[in-house]
């Protein structure tokens, strides 16, 4: 637990877009594992929370709906300080069958931001606002006191653009890191900006790529390269250490960035204070040092597999 004596407390930053929360600067992203009891896992995130993070994020498909168990849990006690973002998973099935889902395993009765999760065409942009399609029904939701606010998630700058201009958005949730496409920072973030929209931005360390030896979000690499190292004189095969960041070259580069939000998934006790130690000591990193890690980070991710947040151009 945060020492509470401490003086380092997260404070909110600024508002939330549109919706007029004030949000903190990092937010609490998944951190759910059905081989962790549901209780550890919603200690975890009560960690975050006690020392200052007031928005959380979940989606029925982490974990099979373990995600909302665990969010549910941890948020008893902090419901009326904190921002709950929900997703809808199946984008062409009823809409409302899918919110009462979630509000039941969150065991809430409204959710702050509820976004189309993974909205990555243009064609599943249309037919979402398309009349009584699903943001027709989603609206429909909003009206009947189930949520406050609503947007999308992408990976795709074209549809976040088009989102954003459209006016039906909120927020909306995309990646910023030191790899990610170049249109996510030049484009969508500054429109999002003009237009007031809130922004909650996700893959700053790549989904683990940056920081580990993973394709992903703490997996195993089923195939790793060779090398050979000498030890005492004789020389062995190894699996090398293959090139990393650390976290706090990443979280500069995406608070230099600034999105209103970067949602981080701190699953353990020694992540989350690294993370605080960086946003409590954070300074904007110049044009030179975002190129130096923009450039290790494209070294980092070579053997790891697809980055499937980066749309082929």
């Amino acid at each position: 637990m945060p020492d509470e004596s401490s003086e380092f407390r997260f404070q909110p930053r600024r508002e939330l877009g549109k919706t007029g929360f004030n949000a903190t600067q990092l937010g609490i992203g998944d951190l759910a594992d059905r081989k962790i009891p549901v209780e550890t896992c919603a200690a975890t995130i009560r960690r975050a929370l006690e020392a200052g993070l007031n928005i959380i994020d979940t989606a029925p498909s982490y974990e099979d709906g373990y995600s909302e168990q665990v969010v549910g849990k941890a948020i008893k006690g902090f419901r009326d300080k904190i921002f709950v973002i929900d997703k809808v998973d199946n984008h062409n099935d009823p809409i409302r069958p899918q919110i009462e889902s979630s509000l039941s395993k969150l065991e809430i009765e409204m959710v702050d931001l509820f976004v189309f999760h993974a909205l990555d065409t243009i064609d599943g942009w249309q037919k979402a606002i398309e009349p009584n399609g699903a943001f027709d029904q989603l609206e429909l939701c909003r009206n009947s006191g189930m949520l406050r606010f609503k947007g999308i998630s992408s990976h795709n700058p074209d549809v976040l653009t088009a989102a954003i201009k459209s006016g039906l958005c909120d927020v909306v949730l995309f990646p910023i890191g030191p790899y990610c496409d170049s249109r996510f920072i030049e484009v969508v973030l500054p429109l999002a900006k003009k237009q007031n929209v809130g922004t909650v931005c996700f893959k700053t360390f790549g989904a683990g790529k940056l920081l580990g030896d993973t394709p992903g979000y703490n997996q195993p690499l089923q195939q790793r390269p060779r090398g050979k190292f000498s030890s005492g004189g004789t020389e062995q095969n190894s699996a090398p250490i293959l090139p990393r960041l650390s976290v706090a070259g990443c979280l500069n580069y995406t608070l230099t960035i600034d999105p209103d939000v970067a949602l981080l998934g701190l699953c353990f006790a020694n992540e989350q204070d690294a993370a605080f130690e960086v946003a409590q000591n954070f300074t904007p990193l110049d044009s030179q040092q975002m190129s130096i890690i923009k450039e290790l980070a494209a070294e980092a991710v070579k053997e790891k597999g697809n980055c499937w947040w980066n749309l082929p151009q």
